[in-house]
């Protein structure tokens, strides 16, 4: 019967094309180009070679020689608990993450979120992870958040609750790359709001890409506080030294 036939030449069809298309779609290093290790667009030696981050401060997460707090953690008072980052703001990550964060590069992302997922399945568990958010109208001009792209797989392979309804960004600001720390500082004031319909979390972790001088994750950390979270903390890939 002619849908037996066409049902029978679809079979053969999708069993003829099943071994070449995972070929020609096998996982490949978003680094170097070489074969993925599996499941996975990174190979075992850039894998390997990433700048995960080593001894740092546990406040802030800035690189040290040895795990402490620094300089200016001893001196200053942070609405952070804790940063963890995944990762020193180094090659490679330096062109994976503007790779994500500005020519929509979701692979480089699910590489990114899949290593921070590696680094922080051993950290304390939060009541919720919180995505740093983007001002509507950036989002609506960048189309994504680069934070929720990385949240999103990494809540899942952690087993996290997401919440994106706690935390907005309710003022747009001047881009942080183009001003100095005090500049930053002022520039976020205000920035950020909290929904007051939305159920607090007594624990939350803020999640972002990059850390540079951290006046963005203060602002969301000290809106937070303000509207009664006990403990807040940040998870991102990478930091600037």
């Amino acid at each position: 019967m002619p849908g037996t036939v066409n049902q029978s030449s679809i079979q053969k069809v999708d069993g003829c094309l099943r071994a070449p298309l995972c070929w020609l779609f096998a996982p490949r290093c978003v680094v170097c180009g070489d074969a993925g290790m599996p499941g996975r667009d990174l190979c075992a030696g850039c894998h390997a070679d990433l700048p995960w981050q080593g001894s740092a401060c546990s406040r802030c997460a800035l690189p040290l020689p040895q795990a402490g707090l620094c300089g200016q953690c001893l001196r200053h008072a942070s609405p952070l608990d804790a940063v963890h980052a995944a990762f020193d703001y180094a090659f490679p990550l330096d062109r994976l993450l503007p790779r994500l964060k500005f020519h929509r590069d979701f692979a480089a992302g699910r590489v990114l979120a899949q290593c921070m997922a590696e680094r922080f399945a051993a950290l304390p568990r939060p009541d919720a992870l919180v995505p740093l958010p983007l001002h509507r109208a950036r989002l609506r001009r960048r189309g994504y958040d680069q934070a929720l792209e990385l949240a999103r797989p990494l809540a899942k392979a952690l087993c996290l609750p997401l919440r994106t309804d706690v935390l907005h960004r309710s003022k747009a600001t001047a881009a942080q790359s183009r001003l100095d720390a005090d500049a930053r500082r002022r520039n976020l004031r205000g920035a950020f709001t909290v929904n007051p319909a939305a159920p607090l979390p007594a624990h939350v972790v803020l999640l972002d890409d990059v850390m540079t001088t951290g006046a963005t994750l203060h602002a969301a950390a000290a809106a937070l506080r303000n509207a009664g979270v006990a403990r807040v903390e940040a998870w991102v890939c990478a930091r600037v030294a």
